[in-house]
């Protein structure tokens, strides 16, 4: 039965009259009592005893009430509940992060999307590009953020470059190598490596400086992706860690961390970017997190 219909019914049966119950409704009268009889016809029973001074469900009406009822609850809160997901107020999403977002765009904005929009769920799956492409393909999540010059550039992918920037290799202020002189890649590796997942070009172009045996690829001492483990290392051990900047903001600040230079040049030049899927409408909820995403990055950027 067309939930309309029902809407009527529930409403004559409240207000016990065609004149109150077509207000309530937005009809003329006319119209509803039009509703009220095709519903009848429908169902092939008598709803409504039309009384001189009231109107009243019949024993087929008061059957049919208790499920219109909870119907027209459902359809109104399931209205209510799709203006809030139109508006971005209600909903779930998942997207991907790459450990270096996660350390330092995640607290930010996820702080701030909860205190704006506490009704919204979010999951955040924490990896490098490929088990990130891995689950944007699968539909497990919306899009992902994260290094993206190794990514394929496949035809369905549509990927939005954030910003560039210049990796390098960072020790504690006392380290042995901080000697104020430029330093040999070769001497660099010696002392371990620390990093999350390097990017596939990086790695081929560190090959070729430290000139390895054979199809032998550098790797490195210690691969994390958690950063406050990484950073730990570099500053209580011999460690060299690899990565940009943004990872230890405040230790460059302070003098505690600084970037080596290197004898050799070496492109370790990297992309931060956002990757989706292309013909695949995010949900608000999802628009609502790259908007903030956006903002976040373009607050952060040091150029």
């Amino acid at each position: 039965m067309d939930i309309k219909h029902l809407t009527h019914i529930v409403a004559l049966a409240d207000k016990k009259n065609f004149a109150r119950a077509a207000e309530q409704v937005n009809l003329s009268q006319p119209a509803l009592t039009r509703s009220i009889q095709a519903a009848e016809a429908e169902v092939g029973l008598k709803l409504f005893d039309r009384g001189s001074t009231e109107v009243v469900p019949t024993p087929a009406g008061q059957f049919l009430l208790e499920r219109a009822r909870r119907m027209v609850f459902d359809n109104r809160c399931l209205k209510r509940d799709m203006d809030l997901y139109r508006d971005a107020k209600m909903g779930d999403t998942c997207f991907g992060v790459g450990p270096l977002p996660a350390s330092t765009y995640m607290t930010p904005l996820l702080v701030g999307l909860r205190r704006s929009h506490p009704n919204i769920k979010f999951r955040v799956m924490v990896g490098h590009w490929a088990l990130q492409l891995k689950f944007l393909r699968d539909e497990t999540s919306e899009f992902f953020l994260g290094f993206t010059k190794d990514l394929p550039r496949d035809a369905d992918l549509l990927i939005q470059t954030l910003y560039t920037e210049e990796g390098g290799f960072f020790v504690r202020r006392d380290h042995p190598l901080n000697n104020g002189k430029a330093v040999p890649l070769a001497r660099i590796w010696d002392h371990g490596v620390v990093s999350v997942h390097i990017p596939d070009f990086i790695i081929q172009a560190l090959a070729k400086v430290l000139q390895l045996p054979g199809n032998a690829l550098p790797q490195p001492a210690v691969e994390c992706d958690n950063l406050g483990t990484l950073k730990a290392l570099a500053l209580q051990t011999d460690s060299v860690l690899a990565g940009v900047e943004r990872m230890i903001p405040q230790e460059i600040a302070d003098g505690s961390m600084v970037r080596l230079r290197i004898v050799e040049p070496v492109d370790l030049c990297v992309e931060m970017g956002i990757v989706t899927l292309r013909g695949r409408t995010p949900s608000p909820m999802a628009d609502l997190v790259l908007a903030r995403l956006l903002e976040l990055a373009a607050s952060t950027d040091p150029s």
